[in-house]
Formats: structure tokens, sequence, C-alpha cells
């Protein structure tokens, strides 16, 4: 699946870990995803999140795809941060689940973002 994502590859995002219920995925934080208040706009950490989000979810094989999301931000990002993703599945039933990625920066281990996301298995 992460070679077929065009999108996140073009947000130079670095999937640095795929197994089975858990990924881990960096992003750095460049000119064109600062926002009017000098930092990281918060659709960019979401997308991170979503993408690393869709990486748990897919890592047994089946077919998955989002049910709903929701994040919480906070603390900012900056430009020139490098942003990294963990996520681990926190429960499946039947053909849906439930998993939780942080976002932290990777030079202090700060935490930006905490995102849980529902997914749904297509077959």
């Amino acid at each position: 699946m992460w070679a077929d994502d065009r999108a996140s590859r073009a947000l130079g995002m670095d999937a640095r870990t795929i197994e089975l219920d858990h990924a881990v995925v960096a992003m750095p934080v460049t000119e064109d995803m600062v926002n009017g208040h000098d930092i990281a706009h918060g659709g960019y950490i979401f997308t991170l999140a979503d993408s690393t989000f869709a990486l748990v979810c897919n890592s047994g094989g089946r077919p998955t795809v989002a049910a709903g999301a929701d994040v919480t931000f906070i603390a900012a990002a900056r430009l020139g941060d490098v942003l990294v993703a963990e996520g681990r599945t926190r429960a499946a039933y039947g053909r849906s689940g439930l998993t939780d990625v942080t976002v932290t920066r990777e030079c202090d281990g700060a935490v930006i973002a905490e995102f849980r996301g529902r997914s749904r298995n297509l077959r």
C-alpha cells in the first residue's frame, strides 16, 4: 500500500516502521506547510497521522478504509521540525477497528497531537 501512496510521499513522509498493528512515519515541516501564525497547519499534522493510521489498519493484509477520525492538537510544530507519528491498533471487532496515533516532535519528543481513527474492513 505504501508504495502506491503518492499523496504521503509528495509531502515528504518516510515510513520508518510498518509491521502488524504498528507503524511509524516521519515528516519534515516545510515552508509550504506553515500557516499565517508561522506554525505547522493542522491539516498537515492530521494528514501525517491519517497516513500512519492507514498503514496500521491495513497491516493485516485486509483492505481497510477510515470510517472516521478525531484529532487533538496539543502543541505547535514549526518550520524545520521533523514530526514522527506512531500508530497502534487498540481494538479490532468484526470488520471494525480503533487505532491510536501519537504525533511527536523528533528533536525533543514533545507531543504535538493525538489522533484516534475508526476503520472498517472492506471485506
